[in-house]
């Protein structure tokens, strides 16, 4: 009877190890689908935002009249600096829209940012213009992958990449009135490699957010942040490399 008892309790214990065993691999099943399905969406407004920052900037470059108008007037700077304000808008008012909104905002920001890039085209020849794309994408990919999947914690390094962001824009304001050549090329080496430390980071970053019990407005905020964050970093990556390594007309 006593060796029933305990084969029966053994049954009973090893019975709910196994239940609780099923359940938290159920769950983490689960989040694991929902992050997947989470950072496809982040990587899928991305590259839409490119696509279309890529499609307006070359239309942009092929029209005399469109070149004429931003560049020969004061809505040059109009172009240049009203993504850096859509930047801070989204980010300061994006818990107070709307998802599609914010979506809305981000395809608007992505479209200005085209205006604003259209004189690569111009300054740089088709070729190097690909080529540097193609080097920054693949670039890109194995970054932030390795931020995807690296047991690694990359925290400590953000508040220094933040600080060297800020040390470039400081450097090339200065460089502007100096105009060396030397400095600039110091500026777009760091640039890269900032840029690129960005793109790992907050490929962590944006996945650490996700939480499954977001509901979908959250979650698709979520998404669009990350994309733009993401976005940012590859087209930052791709101006220092294409100052290094293009070819200019």
């Amino acid at each position: 009877n006593m060796a029933l008892g305990s084969n029966k309790r053994f049954s009973l214990n090893t019975g709910s190890q196994a239940e609780r065993m099923t359940g938290a691999q159920a769950h983490a099943a689960g989040i694991d689908a929902g992050l997947r399905a989470y950072m496809l969406k982040v990587y899928n407004y991305m590259c839409i935002g490119l696509a279309l920052t890529g499609a307006v900037a070359f239309a942009t470059s092929t029209s005399p009249t469109m070149l004429q108008a931003i560049y020969g007037t004061p809505l040059q700077w109009v172009v240049m600096l009203a993504p850096i304000g859509m930047v801070f808008f989204l980010a300061a008012r994006v818990h107070a829209m709307k998802a599609s909104t914010a979506q809305a905002v981000f395809w608007v920001y992505t479209g200005l940012m085209g205006l604003s890039l259209s004189y690569i085209f111009i300054a740089y020849t088709d070729t190097s213009v690909t080529r540097v794309f193609f080097i920054t994408a693949g670039a890109f990919a194995g970054l932030s992958l390795y931020g995807y999947t690296t047991k690694k914690d990359l925290s400590g390094m953000g508040s220094f990449l933040i600080m060297g962001v800020i040390g470039l824009l400081i450097a090339s304001v200065v460089n502007i009135f100096l105009e060396s050549t030397a400095m600039q090329f110091a500026i777009s080496v760091l640039g890269v490699l900032i840029f690129a430390g960005l793109t790992a980071y907050d490929t962590q970053r944006i996945k650490a957010i996700y939480y499954e019990g977001d509901g979908t407005e959250v979650a698709e905020k979520k998404a669009i942040m990350g994309a733009l964050t993401l976005y940012l970093d590859f087209i930052n990556m791709f101006i220092f490399l294409l100052h290094l390594f293009g070819n200019r007309n």
